[in-house]
């Protein structure tokens, strides 16, 4: 067993030990005696935090389930990886499909529960990137688009004409750190070719996003709202630079307005909704919590087309996808040790990161016990930033401006090429590493952005060793 191996197995016995400390009545929990609440770093998820770095390390249940639940985790893996089909026919329950869509299944996007990479070319029909669409309504506000809705869809059942095809080509810009070395990042550009209800307008807004890795999603939503927005500072009272506010979104289940906390926009409040809404948006399903097909009046076979029932997925299967999205586990942080990475904390420290990339926040109650009061590491403080010019869609959503963006959580962020094969990061895969990925950064984050651009090389890659440890 190599260095690796050893560590990895010495974490596995202190997260069983933990586990079998939180579980048993009234023992010690995670965070709890010497150093209260603190937490242990490499436990990234909590007690629930797995060990593995295999290809499926995203696709794990919490270790802290029960018997019961590890059971519901699995019907909802199948749900989550089972192909739809067009309606009607003989698989019922999982008929549907459409009448326009993106992809068949959850993990067509979110292969591996991991996160998609961009199309790699004009003519790549990467299932992993979507498009929102609007146009400008009143006060601002955006509005779907005639004839082609919110979302472009660009596949359909038979008789029913796709919206559009979305293609992607990169165009350069060059900088320079302050050593002299250069670097180049890809600017992705967008064209929609071959509409099929009609012209695109003018004024149309078009906002790319590839599918995020779902692990921890259920630790997120276990975060007290109250939590969260006491790390609010939209008129910036302190002076930092830094103004996150919350995306304050509608509630399906129990209406009126909560916080937003999924989506690259923030413009999801709960797990339940995101998979409600990727459901009808990707797949064409309708739920109890989205009924109506995601069809325009200027889509008239669409509107034509059969239907899997109404709803095309029942509570009980929405529930199971939900509870299995609900119950990924975070990997433990990996190569604590190795050379660079304690200089790249300093450095991530140094340079404001964790100003809106909050290393650590703390769970409150929730009806799985698991989730539960963990202290948890996910780099994020689910709070709107403004990200400047350079990553702007002019599109905005819900509270979010163009220029807005929820602080994306970089647990795991050091696994996505062991499991998805690649290394794109940001809402829309234009990095190709994590150095790009710092580089765009602007706005609120430009002072770190120029910090980043003025470290000397071995500093660069020390913080590049850290991210990839988390």
């Amino acid at each position: 067993m190599g260095r690796r191996g050893r560590r990895l197995a010495v974490l596995a016995s202190l997260g069983a030990a933990l586990v079998a400390c939180s579980s048993g009545g009234g023992g010690a929990r995670p965070g709890d005696g010497e150093g209260a609440g603190a937490g242990d770093p490499v436990l990234a998820g909590g007690a629930g935090t797995v060990f593995d770095t295999s290809r499926n390390a995203f696709a794990l249940p919490l270790r802290t389930l029960s018997r019961e639940e590890r059971r519901a985790f699995a019907v909802g893996n199948s749900f989550f990886n089972d192909n739809w089909v067009t309606a009607p026919a003989s698989t019922e329950g999982r008929d549907g499909l459409g009448p326009t869509f993106n992809a068949q299944s959850c993990s067509s996007c979110h292969f591996k529960d991991g996160r998609a990479a961009p199309p790699a070319g004009p003519d790549d029909p990467g299932r992993g990137l979507l498009l929102r669409l609007s146009v400008p309504g009143p006060g601002g506000r955006a509005v779907a688009v005639p004839g082609y809705g919110d979302q472009l869809q660009d596949r359909a059942v038979v008789g029913v004409p796709a919206e559009a095809r979305a293609r992607v080509s990169y165009r350069e810009r060059r900088g320079a750190y302050a050593d002299g070395t250069p670097y180049v990042l890809a600017e992705p550009v967008y064209e929609l070719v071959d509409p099929a209800y009609g012209p695109l307008p003018d004024d149309l807004q078009v906002s790319p996003r590839v599918a995020p890795a779902l692990i921890g999603v259920g630790l997120l939503e276990a975060v007290p709202e109250a939590d969260v927005l006491a790390r609010a500072d939209a008129l910036d009272a302190d002076g930092d630079g830094i103004s996150g506010r919350p995306n304050l979104v509608g509630d399906l289940r129990h209406g009126g307005t909560t916080l937003g906390r999924f989506g690259w926009k923030a413009n999801v409040a709960t797990v339940e909704q995101q998979v409600a809404h990727a459901f009808l948006g990707d797949i064409g399903i309708t739920s109890s919590l989205l009924p109506d097909p995601d069809c325009p009046v200027e889509q008239a076979a669409c509107a034509a087309a059969p239907t899997g029932g109404a709803p095309e997925i029942d509570d009980h299967k929405l529930g199971r996808v939900t509870f299995y999205s609900r119950t990924l586990a975070v990997p433990a942080r990996r190569d604590v040790d190795a050379p660079g990475s304690a200089r790249g904390e300093e450095v991530f420290a140094d340079l404001g990161c964790g100003s809106c990339h909050a290393p650590r926040l703390r769970t409150g109650p929730s009806d799985i016990a698991g989730l539960a009061d963990q202290v948890i590491f996910p780099y994020t403080d689910l709070l709107l930033h403004d990200l400047g010019p350079g990553l702007t869609d002019g599109r905005p959503d819900h509270e979010a401006t163009g220029r807005e963006w929820r602080t994306a959580p970089l647990w795991g962020l050091g696994l996505v090429p062991d499991v998805n094969g690649h290394s794109r990061y940001l809402h829309d895969g234009r990095a190709r590493d994590l150095t790009e990925a710092v580089l765009w950064h602007g706005g609120e984050a430009e002072a770190a952005q120029r910090g980043f651009v003025g470290l000397s090389a071995e500093d660069r890659a020390a913080l590049v060793a850290y991210l990839e440890s988390l």
